[in-house]
């Protein structure tokens, strides 16, 4: 079999029965094991760590191990069952995190969580709020894990004033000479430079703390029981490092609470869904479970417009920088996505006294 001799490298006793690819990962490289011992089957997930876009797999992994451990142990302390709660990873023979193979790729084996389900796409309202208790409760279970001991897996993933930096170097370099047709799209970013700025300055002056954040709070990083249907697990780690809570609330309401999708060009499609906000913030509050601070809460609103505007900013740099990052399918597509991230925005910009309103309904 193609990668037994990687599968030794964590466990030696067994037949391999299975290694397959699974998922719908973009990222990492994740395959299906099953090794079947004394007539019992063991299903694990090997994974091919990413070192292009994870560049230090010492330092991702652990963090990994680090929040993971945490968590079993918190798990265990409510009377959870920390093999399906929470990712558990298996070491190398030699007490490593991961193993480096000669060729350089980085490769580690997780314990599969078994009777699962997962969903690319929110199929009801309800399924939102239960995505959204997850993450919550994700926040209130680390809510004493010290976010500072962790690094950050890539730098300045969510700090919005760099981003702000780096579209503006774009717009000066213009490298693809695109400036001239997104001046409405640059002069829209440039209005909320300020704004940009409103999470790093309260952090400097102690009314938010860093927490520890998961950075890509969408559905599909969320397992649900097989047998009760309800959120069970938060999965893909990768990313987990210091930052904001409203940052991870704020990215779930960007890709949730709209009524299309991200790459949609017809703008009057595009809309934000108050409903689905306020279905969001109920089910992220009770699973906060009054671990988040006063500022937090009352900054939840602007956590779903700055993801927002992030996101769009990312777009608009990448069109003006010759569509390096996002893959693309179209000429014009980073620059469709970026005026549908920016109409959002719009959106919410126009509906933040009911964004408030609601927040402050569900934390009384």
């Amino acid at each position: 079999m193609q990668f037994e001799n990687i599968i030794r490298q964590f466990i030696t006793d067994g037949e391999v029965l299975t290694c397959e690819r699974y998922g719908s990962g973009h990222i990492n490289f994740t395959y299906y094991v099953v090794i079947e011992n004394n007539g019992v089957k063991d299903e694990y997930i090997l994974q091919k760590i990413n070192t292009v876009v994870f560049k230090d797999p010492d330092l991702l992994m652990n963090n990994y191990v680090a929040v993971t451990s945490y968590l079993k142990k918190v798990i265990i302390a409510n009377g959870g069952d920390p093999m399906r709660e929470t990712i558990n990873v298996i070491p190398t023979l030699d007490g490593k995190n991961f193993y480096r193979a000669e060729n350089d790729e980085c490769w580690r084996l997780l314990v599969f969580v078994k009777d699962n389900l997962s969903y690319d796409k929110v199929e009801t309202p309800e399924q939102f709020r239960d995505c959204a208790e997850a993450f919550g409760n994700f926040q209130y279970i680390l809510r004493e894990f010290p976010a500072e001991t962790l690094k950050e897996t890539i730098v300045n993933f969510h700090n919005t004033p760099d981003r702000y930096n780096n579209l503006m170097k774009a717009v000066e370099a213009d490298v693809c000479g695109r400036r001239a047709e997104v001046e409405a799209e640059i002069e829209f970013a440039k209005a909320r430079k300020a704004f940009t700025e409103t999470f790093e300055t309260a952090r400097e002056q102690g009314r938010i703390p860093l927490r520890v954040t998961h950075n890509d709070t969408k559905l599909n990083n969320i397992l649900f029981d097989k047998h009760t249907g309800k959120a069970m697990c938060v999965i893909d780690l990768d990313t987990i490092m210091p930052g904001y809570a409203m940052n991870d609330f704020g990215d779930s309401i960007r890709f949730g609470a709209t009524t299309a999708a991200e790459d949609e060009v017809d703008l009057s499609k595009v809309n934000f869904d108050i409903k689905l906000f306020e279905m969001y913030v109920e089910g992220f509050v009770k699973g906060c479970n009054g671990g988040l601070t006063e500022a937090e809460i009352n900054l939840l609103p602007e956590g779903a417009i700055m993801m927002t505007l992030e996101c769009g900013m990312r777009f608009l740099t990448d069109y003006l920088s010759g569509d390096t990052y996002f893959r693309i399918s179209r000429p014009s597509h980073n620059i469709d996505r970026a005026r549908n991230q920016f109409k959002l925005v719009s959106d919410m910009e126009k509906s933040i006294d009911d964004m408030r309103a609601i927040v402050a309904k569900y934390s009384k």
